[in-house]
């Protein structure tokens, strides 16, 4: 093998790691303040509002890491086990909270939100957030429709089928999620995963480590 074709190799295997670790590029050039979404960024954004999803509450919170996230997004994918990994060690002191942001391009992002927030709605988020990820392989970056997908993991964890679909088709839970976005809009998130720490918006850390430093920094301040 020629030095010139090692080189291109060795380049390519280097961009598909960080694509992988920070997730989806920009969809939209940066003075695009939607995103290339349908939504418009909240005058007031907030990282985090009484109905956002907790992934963990500790009784004496002395932190909270916010991920504004695409289920259908590969580094989204890659960061799901370091997040669970970081809940494991800090759930008792800090609240890890997970929050929509489907971008464009991806044909099942916005529906899997739907599919979460439906489950949410019999109480059931974390369930069908970890199945979503852990599955994200089998029906990720597809141009086919997955809703029958969706709902066999909607029967998979027990829900009531009926209200799924209600839920799914509600308008109301298409809003939940573009709330979610108008607000990682107004905070500053253009691509997919976002962390905000404490309310700012930091750079997503390139492995477990990374990340485990930076909460340590700040439970020391």
């Amino acid at each position: 093998m020629n030095k010139l074709k090692r080189n291109l190799i060795v380049t390519a295997v280097i961009a598909a790691v960080l694509a992988a670790v920070l997730g989806t590029a920009l969809l939209v050039s940066p003075d695009d303040s939607s995103g290339g979404m349908d939504v418009r960024p909240a005058a007031k954004a907030q990282a985090v509002r009484a109905d956002s999803h907790r992934l963990s509450d500790p009784k004496k919170s002395e932190l909270t890491v916010v991920e504004f996230l695409d289920f259908e997004c590969e580094g989204c994918g890659a960061m799901y086990p370091v997040v669970e990994k970081l809940r494991e060690e800090y759930g008792d002191r800090v609240t890890f909270v997970a929050r929509y942001f489907p971008m464009p391009g991806h044909r099942n992002g916005e529906l899997a939100a739907r599919t979460a927030e439906a489950a949410a709605r019999q109480g059931k988020f974390e369930e069908m957030y970890t199945k979503i990820f852990t599955t994200q392989k089998e029906w990720g970056e597809s141009q086919d429709w997955k809703e029958d997908v969706f709902r066999g993991y909607a029967k998979d964890i027990g829900l009531n089928l009926g209200k799924f679909d209600a839920a799914l088709a509600d308008p109301g839970t298409a809003g939940r999620v573009q709330a979610d976005q108008r607000d990682g809009l107004g905070l500053g998130a253009r691509g997919t995963p976002t962390f905000v720490v404490d309310g700012e918006l930091v750079p997503t850390p390139a492995s477990y480590e990374d990340f485990k430093a930076l909460i340590e920094e700040r439970l020391s301040d």
